[in-house]
């Protein structure tokens, strides 16, 4: 059996699940820490039932760990802009817990889930939060000397994710009323990357060459959000009204996220990796199955979608 022994914070989630899984896939001893159990726990797979606000439970979970994973967070940048408090407490204080976690178990590498919005002077407290932890992280390393690896990542889609995902909300949106209204005009650029890719990185950034480094993680897919909604009603098998509605979104980056300059980021692409359009299907199987076991009217489910790759 392996010695090698990770320990994912917010393991239960989108992103997280699909690390944890890699990790195991790569070799390691994982354990999933997070508030909830996770439904994607593997066999050999070991689930802690915490907080990251609890450091005594983030330290006794965390011990002999080689490599500490935070991905415990909110996340969502609008639910951030409403919940400054909850924002700092989550992601800044409890990445503290899990950073002196990290410290006193000994682990050899603290990798953190932070955002190309930290380049940015939009992403509202969202951004801000992550912009003080990596400071944090930084400053353990000098203090402390433990090595971390920081990982900013574009915008994610794939299985596992919720109507927080944009694209989920727009595909499912295009599926159960053949609509979909984004709030804005469409024409934002975002770089899209699959979140097995991103787990796939996630994993190898243990490298030793990639130890306290500040890495950027999106993918090859960079488009407008209107070519999205696009190519997701040239997906389905039947007519979808695209709408665009006027919304104040000024704490969401239009172009490009880079304002402010952190600490330089050095991008990674892997040279095989999902497409955006068999991604979107493969989201579609998995959004026309959720409709299916909650029991939604079959005529609202893309039948022929398969059809379609």
């Amino acid at each position: 059996m392996t010695n090698k022994i990770a320990i994912v914070f917010g393991a239960s989630g989108f992103l997280g699940s699909h690390v944890a899984e890699a990790l195991s896939v790569d070799g390691y001893q994982v354990r999933l820490f997070d508030r909830s159990p996770s439904i994607y726990q593997r066999h050999d797979q070991e689930m802690i039932i915490g907080d990251i606000m609890n450091l005594d439970e983030v330290t006794r979970a965390a011990k002999d760990a080689t490599v500490v994973y935070n991905f415990a967070a909110i996340a969502d940048i609008d639910e951030a802009h409403e919940r400054p408090l909850a924002t700092a407490a989550v992601n800044v204080l409890g990445n503290m817990h899990v950073l002196e976690a990290a410290r006193l178990g000994g682990a050899s590498r603290f990798v953190f889930a932070s955002s190309v919005y930290v380049y940015s002077e939009s992403g509202s407290f969202y951004r801000a939060s992550k912009q003080a932890a990596e400071r944090f992280i930084e400053t353990y390393h000098e203090r402390y000397g433990l090595d971390y690896s920081i990982l900013r990542y574009g915008s994610l889609y794939g299985r596992r994710t919720d109507k927080r995902n944009g694209i989920y909300r727009m595909l499912q949106e295009a599926i159960e009323k053949h609509s979909i209204t984004y709030m804005g005009s469409g024409e934002a650029i975002r770089e899209y990357i699959h979140v097995e890719d991103a787990a796939r990185m996630s994993v190898q950034i243990l490298a030793p060459e990639f130890a306290n480094r500040h890495l950027i993680l999106t993918g090859h897919e960079r488009l407008r959000i209107k070519d999205v909604m696009t190519m997701i009603s040239e997906i389905m098998p039947w007519p979808v009204e695209l709408n665009f509605e006027s919304a104040n979104t000024v704490h969401h980056y239009e172009v490009t996220p880079y304002a402010f300059q952190p600490r330089v980021g050095r991008k990674l692409v892997l040279n095989e990796h999902v497409d955006l359009g068999q991604g979107l299907l493969d989201c579609i199987k998995d959004i026309h199955k959720e409709c299916h076991h909650s029991g939604e009217d079959d005529d609202a489910t893309p039948a022929a979608s398969d059809n379609k790759a």
